[in-house]
């Protein structure tokens, strides 16, 4: 059985490094996809690249970006929250592009006192306009161990996965008036921040800084994604062929999520979500956005 995987493995290792070079990246070398942005020297890759940490303390958090953009993508990031008391802390992990209009793709972690959930906020914004947030509670202790979180973008949908169990279906529906984050180029950002004034339990739980310095780490980033520079994507807007390394490229652009995987995530937001935009009648005055009832 050994050699015989090893044979397999042999066969398949120059269709995965062709795949690579033929997606956008590969990942997991934090030093060849990312730039620490902000934290003095608070933001460490660390372990030859294999790995960063993000800390924050009362003066300061930190935080990294993508050195390329994108222009619909697959991501996929292993992360391990704050362990114990994070109350007060705010672990993001997003896309994002510039200027007033931005568009913006948000996972969002709030801390909490030790032993309690983790709250796991989604988010999408397009044009700058976003109130579209759904809650879950996160079903595992998220510090015990690297759990992967996932983002898949492209022009029909966003869909948000935790260990690839979807959470989130965001459709593309601009025929029926929503708004869908489609032309603007986005970065990878993740960042760890003090919102203590808002983010547990509404800011009624502070942060507890004799705890500090907090730290969340991150491993084996991957992304099938288009990159998009001066003005060009690397994707074009073709099905996949037969070959098989542009059908590993570009699956992620037509992906969506099938009957099975939907009743998955129906399962999950049943179970584990207690906010939905779509159902704050008091935010929208009982007229919901459009999009909600396909959504």
């Amino acid at each position: 059985m050994a050699l015989a995987s090893s044979f397999n493995l042999t066969l398949l290792l120059p269709l995965v490094i062709l795949g690579c070079l033929m997606a956008a990246a590969c990942g997991n070398n934090f030093d060849e996809d990312f730039d620490i942005t902000w934290g003095d020297g608070r933001g460490k890759i660390v372990d030859n690249g294999e790995a960063l940490t993000l800390s924050l303390d009362k003066a300061s958090g930190s935080a990294f970006q993508s050195k390329d953009e994108y222009l619909f993508a697959k991501i996929d990031i292993k992360i391990k929250l704050v362990p114990g008391n994070s109350a007060g802390t705010v672990t993001s992990f997003y896309l994002s592009s510039q200027g007033p209009t931005f568009d913006e793709i948000d996972l969002e972690f709030f801390g909490n006192l030790s032993g309690d959930p983790y709250t796991l906020q989604t988010n999408v914004f397009t044009r700058g306009k976003g109130n579209r947030e759904q809650q879950i509670f996160l079903w595992f202790d998220p510090t015990a161990d690297f759990h992967t979180y996932s983002i898949l973008w492209n022009r029909r949908n966003i869909i948000f996965f935790v260990d690839d169990i979807p959470i989130r279906e965001f459709k593309n529906l601009e025929s029926k008036g929503n708004l869908f984050p489609k032309n603007q180029p986005m970065r990878l950002h993740s960042s760890l921040w003090n919102g203590e004034d808002w983010a547990t339990r509404g800011g009624l739980v502070k942060t507890d800084w004799t705890q500090a310095p907090f730290t969340v780490t991150y491993k084996d980033f991957h992304a099938d994604a288009c990159i998009w520079s001066n003005g060009i994507s690397s994707c074009n807007s073709k099905r996949p062929t037969d070959s098989d390394s542009d059908r590993h490229q570009r699956r992620f652009l037509f992906q969506e999520l099938n009957e099975d995987s939907r009743s998955l995530m129906y399962k999950y937001q049943k179970d584990y979500m207690i906010y939905d935009y779509c159902h704050d009648f008091r935010k929208y005055v009982g007229v919901p956005p459009p999009e909600c009832p396909n959504n």
